[in-house]
């Protein structure tokens, strides 16, 4: 009980707030309403004194020391016993506490709250999607946000004093259920926000036909659209939209064709160091399989800088023939985009194609080197490996019906890989915005 001692003139101003029952000298006796106004407010965030001047009362006149005494004893009792703690039992006791039994009527409120919220519970079981219900199943909680909507939706019901009933139910906090309370606003607004960043990447992720990881929509992003996201984040993103990028799949059949005893195989000068940082000096190639329609089958044959990774030249052709390779080869001379360097190489596997006396014969009257990769070492010409895998993920020739379609898919992925395909090895940009750069700094 606070010092203070009440005038008569601060008495009569006292006893004309309705939430007054009594005030002497020394006390005020406040009523039950107000105790369980005060519990509202307060789980609202608001203080002490906040609530005390809403209702009527001039803190002044009070003295803070009897406004905090007050709130901490309601705080007490409500923790306790509810509701029920907040009631003024004084008359016919003796003061000290005694446990009681509930009345029907409260055992019957708590009983039709359990089953308000047994029925919301199922009602969201209902509506998880199949990973959260068998996470549920398997005897995992829902997470923290789900249980704190439960509760909400049981107060929006009627069950508004019964709070503190259903936290204990589902084992969460009070406090934490009135944060998540406070946090609607950011809840929403932070919804708001994934949304247009869901939007963002789902345009990356299919910008230009193709479909992208998060390494590519990260460099699409910052290149084209000047927006920095985490891959955290976009991963995060493509998780909840369900975007997927293709993978590719290893194939334990694949052969490497044999060299006969009448070609001749060379030396492997590149060593695997591909990245010499000298665009037209080392030059990749390498033939694959393209199957189309029901029974056709196609052949391509490309030509990759390996400092670049730009595809300089590339031929597809119907038959599997030594003018595959060679016919590549004339393209690769008649390009413009790059000159050449004066030492440039070729750098294959020991297909038969390349070990041919009249492939080797085109290469030198064209002024270019030849290395080889070791027998059956797919690694030595990883690069080259590696951008067939990626084309065919994204070039499903199955799907064309005829040689023109393919041959119409082939030229577009090629120009999308050229000049809109981001690479993270090619400091975030496109093989072509790379030759320009090492061209530049040279």
């Amino acid at each position: 009980m606070s010092k203070k001692q009440f005038t008569d003139i601060e008495r009569e101003q006292l006893s004309e707030n309705k939430y007054v029952i009594k005030v002497s000298n020394k006390a005020i006796t406040y009523a039950d309403e107000f105790k369980q106004l005060f519990i509202d407010q307060y789980m609202l965030g608001k203080t002490p004194r906040e609530i005390f001047e809403d209702n009527g009362f001039d803190v002044n006149v009070l003295g803070i020391k009897r406004v905090e005494t007050s709130a901490g004893r309601w705080k007490k009792a409500y923790g306790k016993d509810g509701l029920v703690g907040l009631t003024d039992s004084r008359k016919g006791t003796s003061g000290r506490p005694r446990k009681r039994e509930l009345t029907t009527d409260e055992i019957i409120a708590k009983q039709e709250a359990r089953i308000e919220l047994l029925e919301s519970q199922v009602e969201l079981l209902k509506k998880l999607d199949s990973t959260e219900r068998l996470l549920v199943n398997q005897g995992n909680k829902l997470c923290k946000s789900k249980l704190f909507k439960l509760i909400k939706d049981a107060v929006d019901q009627g069950l508004g004093r019964m709070t503190r009933y259903l936290c204990e139910l589902l084992n969460v906090s009070r406090s934490g259920y009135y944060s998540y309370l406070k946090a609607t606003g950011a809840r929403e607004e932070r919804a708001r926000l994934d949304a247009k960043i869901g939007e963002l990447i789902k345009k990356a992720f299919h910008r230009r036909g193709f479909q992208k990881g998060s390494r590519s929509i990260k460099m699409i992003l910052e290149n084209e659209l000047g927006i920095i996201y985490s891959r955290k984040r976009i991963r995060r993103h493509m998780k909840k939209l369900n975007l997927v990028c293709p993978l590719r799949k290893p194939n334990p059949y694949r052969r490497m064709a044999k060299a006969t005893q009448e070609h001749r195989t060379l030396p492997n000068k590149l060593q695997r160091d591909f990245k010499k940082g000298i665009p037209g000096l080392v030059l990749l190639t390498d033939i694959t399989y393209l199957p189309y329609g029901r029974t056709g089958m196609a052949y391509l044959s490309t030509v990759l800088d390996a400092s670049t990774g730009e595809i300089l030249a590339y031929n597809l052709s119907t038959r599997l023939t030594l003018s595959v390779a060679m016919d590549t080869i004339q393209a690769l001379t008649k390009q413009r985009r790059l000159k050449l360097h004066k030492d440039a190489f070729i750098h294959s596997d020991q297909g038969s194609h390349y070990t041919s006396p009249k492939y080797q014969k085109l290469l030198k009257q064209k002024g270019l080197g030849q290395s080889m990769s070791r027998r059956g070492n797919c690694w030595d010409n990883a690069p080259q490996e590696s951008f067939f895998g990626h084309m065919k993920d994204h070039v499903i020739s199955r799907n064309c019906s005829s040689l023109d379609e393919l041959r119409r898919e082939i030229d577009r992925y090629m120009k999308y890989y050229n000049h809109y395909r981001y690479q993270w090895g090619l400091k975030k940009m496109t093989p072509v915005q790379y030759r320009n750069h090492l061209l530049k700094t040279a």
